[in-house]
């Protein structure tokens, strides 16, 4: 991956519904050059997918919370199967430390966050936490820079 390679991710992280052309035209290329390029970054798995983002707020879902959970090893492979079926599920990490996994979750409701939190705990031990408000929400890594050579060694 080169600094060109860099820039294009930049510019479609930024905004995935970019032309090409316009692409193109900041990097200095033509427009079957830099569709190349973002159909071999997409092969390689450099770019995995595209999304727009819904204000979950405007959607109905007025409670965000984190759940850490304390996972039970013979469990594991039922709850890795249920909580890819669960859409309220936004994101599912294996962890170090005291839990061993972090649930971040959307609800429209606490009644239903309990509901859901409740139906977790038959896999083990759970602590919830309710977000007032995010500082900082989820946003893409960047922007990408070329390593510079004389800081390696």
């Amino acid at each position: 991956m080169d600094q060109t390679d860099r820039e294009i991710i930049n510019m479609l992280q930024k905004n995935a519904r970019i032309p090409l052309k316009a692409i193109a035209q900041e990097v200095h290329l033509s427009i079957p050059a830099v569709s190349a390029r973002v159909e071999r970054l997409e092969r390689e798995n450099v770019i995995c997918g595209y999304t727009m983002i819904a204000d979950p707020v405007k959607m109905g879902y007025h409670i965000t919370a984190f759940i850490n959970m304390e996972l039970k090893p013979e469990q594991k492979d039922g709850f890795c199967k249920f909580i890819r079926g669960v859409r309220n599920v936004a994101e599912c990490n294996h962890i170090t430390g005291a839990y061993s996994m972090l649930i971040k979750v959307l609800f429209p409701s606490t009644m239903e966050l309990d509901r859901f939190v409740g139906t977790l705990q038959k896999y083990g031990k759970t602590q919830t936490q309710i977000v007032f408000s995010s500082i900082v929400s989820a946003r893409s890594i960047g922007p990408l820079e070329q390593e510079d050579p004389k800081k390696k060694g």
